[in-house]
């Protein structure tokens, strides 16, 4: 006999409310948010949410500013490549004058 019921992990207390599409919606960012990440300084998988946008690892104690559900953001990608782009390009500058 096959089950009767799904399963609906982080969503289990909304119920039948607000919609199946945000409760998946919501169900993703969850589960994306408990698990542990990669450290971007030891490169082990320790890495917690402390709060809104702050995230530490628990093996070197590194913390650091990221996105509010996930430590890396496509923003901040482009950010810092961006960034680092300016910086090689900056010593070329000085050197034509």
């Amino acid at each position: 006999m096959g089950k009767r019921t799904k399963k609906v992990g982080p969503t289990r207390g909304l119920g039948a409310r607000y919609g199946s599409s945000v409760r998946k919606r919501y169900s993703k960012i969850i589960v994306t948010l408990r698990k542990t990440h990669k450290c971007p300084q030891c490169s082990t998988v320790a890495v917690r949410r402390q709060s809104v946008g702050v995230w530490e690892c628990r093996k070197c104690g590194f913390t650091f500013a990221g996105g509010a559900y996930t430590p890396i953001t496509k923003l901040g990608i482009i950010a810092r490549r961006t960034a680092r782009g300016v910086q090689q390009e900056a010593p070329l500058e000085e050197e034509k004058m």
